[in-house]
């Protein structure tokens, strides 16, 4: 089931990461986090591909448009 459509919150993970100063990381730990945040983007990608492929087969089964 789709969660309504509704704004996230102003203060998501995705946002506080954005603005966070990467001044203070060694090199090493900017690697290290390239590599947690590449994790992420697969497991938001597969989870994008499973909810579309949900999608699909209820539009499939009940007809888009439902109505």
């Amino acid at each position: 089931m789709e969660e309504p459509d509704r704004p996230r919150p102003v203060g998501d993970a995705a946002s506080r990461l954005a603005a966070e100063d990467l001044g203070p990381y060694s090199q090493a730990e900017l690697d290290e986090r390239i590599v947690l945040l590449e994790a992420e983007i697969a497991r938001v990608c597969a989870h994008r591909a499973k909810v579309a492929a949900h999608r699909a087969a209820a539009d499939t089964l009940f007809g888009k448009g439902g109505g």
